[in-house]
């Protein structure tokens, strides 16, 4: 067998196993959006796959007439937003000291950071040390737990040590400070891990809600998917269908729950398009130590 038969065969296998794992991966979210647009009758009846059944908007409807929800959207974007920002803030403080050799304690920290990949105080710890705070229904208790990933941290320090040193030492020789350095040479070469794990910490806050769940009990500061979350365990569709003006006969909890997953995902979805050139070189050129 030739060489260039073994690549085509090679080739044809490799598309065929990430054709169908794109198909698996999206039938669960097409199926969804499915049972969003479709009548209550096709629903019920178990007519509705991966196409919608009697198309209608209803559900839709429904979802952004609720002012609670739509507030839920405004205060998660908000908190999403600032999370990022301060996380990235903080990340990028204490990687770029720990990429220097004459930085006092420097190992000792490094496994600090590394032991709290592996080990953690708990739950209950966590949230005495919250409440003790008085942080219990505060955006704080929401932000300041995660500020710095441990993993987005190494991934970070990786890709600074990768970065010449003889553009940071030009630098101080002409009388750069060590900020300075920091801001005009490192950061504008480390958009495309920057990037990244601003999406990871983007994602990883928009898709939380179990710290929302444990330290949160004020409604106005719900985020998004903790009240999807509380909707669809304890059946809050009701709130939606009891509505001035609702076509309850129309709709199903099912529709109004598959509606309400597409309204708290589509938006961070959004996201990804604007970062996607930057995701792969960001996390490899992290990951790799030159």
């Amino acid at each position: 067998m030739s060489e260039r038969t073994s690549n085509r065969i090679f080739d044809t296998v490799n598309i065929t196993f990430v054709s169908l794992f794109v198909i698996f991966c999206l039938a669960p979210f097409v199926h969804t959006i499915a049972v969003s647009l479709s009548s209550n009758r096709a629903i019920t009846s178990g007519e509705v796959t991966l196409w919608p059944v009697e198309f209608n908007w209803d559900a839709y409807v429904q979802v952004f007439s609720d002012q609670s929800m739509l507030n839920s959207l405004g205060f998660t974007v908000i908190l999403t937003l600032a999370t990022t920002l301060l996380c990235m803030l903080f990340t990028i403080a204490a990687a770029y000291p720990l990429t220097k050799g004459r930085l006092k304690g420097r190992k000792f920290f490094m496994y600090m950071i590394i032991i709290t990949m592996f080990f953690s105080g708990g739950i209950i710890p966590e949230y005495l040390l919250i409440r003790d705070l008085n942080m219990i229904n505060t955006v704080w208790a929401l932000i300041l737990p995660g500020l710095v990933s441990p993993f987005n941290l190494i991934i970070l320090i990786s890709f600074f040590k990768n970065i010449p040193p003889s553009l940071e030492e030009s630098a101080e020789i002409d009388g750069s400070s060590f900020i300075n350095t920091l801001l005009r040479i490192v950061l504008p070469l480390s958009l495309p891990v920057m990037a990244t794990l601003a999406l990871f910490y983007a994602v990883g806050r928009w898709n939380g809600f179990q710290d929302a769940l444990m330290y949160v009990t004020d409604p106005q500061i719900y985020p998004l998917q903790l009240k999807l979350f509380q909707m669809v365990q304890n059946n809050m569709v009701t709130e939606l269908t009891q509505m001035e003006g609702a076509n309850r006969a129309a709709l199903t909890p099912e529709a109004l729950k598959a509606a309400t997953v597409i309204f708290a995902t589509v938006p961070i979805l959004c996201v990804y398009p604007w970062l996607q050139k930057y995701f792969v070189s960001g996390v490899m050129l992290g990951a790799v130590k030159g």
